[in-house]
């Protein structure tokens, strides 16, 4: 699973730079700029969560829990994330 978990960090973060060199160094058109920024926000929150899955789970097994508990939670977080994935508020206050 560690591998699943590492190769869709590595695969969200590589996203994230493509798009970020692409504002940077490209003249985008508005729409296609807020799509972008709207994907990335998207890519960061996804690297984030991620990446706080991975300390729960290092924190669960530095303190000695079980893998199946120490699994549980990031499991869990991401259940309930991905339910709401395609929940979008009607105003980003980002934008």
């Amino acid at each position: 699973m560690a591998t699943n978990v590492s190769g869709e960090f590595e695969e969200a973060l590589k996203r994230l730079e493509e798009i970020v060199g692409k504002l940077e160094r490209e003249s985008v058109a508005l729409d296609e700029s807020v799509a972008l920024f709207k994907e990335g926000k998207g890519l960061a929150q996804k690297c984030e969560r991620l990446l706080k899955d991975a300390q729960t789970s290092i924190e669960a097994a530095a303190r000695g829990d079980s893998p199946a508990t120490a699994a549980a939670v990031p499991a869990a977080r991401s259940a309930v994330t991905s339910l709401f994935a395609d929940v979008q508020p009607d105003d980003d206050p980002d934008l």
